[in-house]
């Protein structure tokens, strides 16, 4: 069994055991979170029915918070002598699915 879930603005396939990376959580290191399902498979059968899902809930453990990988911004004129360098590291939450809850 497995489920799509919508997370940090993304949609992702998470089973139980996963361990996915979202965008920021606020929530502590050890703390469960819940993430609301857009599709759910088990087996044959294939819920996608908002209704259907409503009561579908994806359980989660958080174990860490780390940094994505650094982005550089680069910005440049020709001729003016315009140069602008900027870099930037997204903050990102690690999570175990423990659980799929119909």
């Amino acid at each position: 069994m497995y489920a799509v879930v919508k997370a940090g603005g993304r949609q992702e396939k998470v089973a139980v055991g996963d361990t996915i990376i979202v965008d920021r959580i606020d929530a502590k290191v050890g703390a469960t979170v819940s993430f609301p399902a857009v599709l759910l498979v088990d087996g044959a059968t294939v819920t996608s029915d908002p209704k259907a899902l409503a009561s579908v809930k994806v359980a989660g453990e958080v174990l860490e918070e780390t940094k994505g990988p650094k982005i550089d911004i680069l910005r440049y004129k020709n001729k003016t002598g315009y140069r602008r360098r900027q870099g930037f590291r997204a903050k990102q939450t690690r999570v175990k699915i423990t659980g799929i809850n119909k």
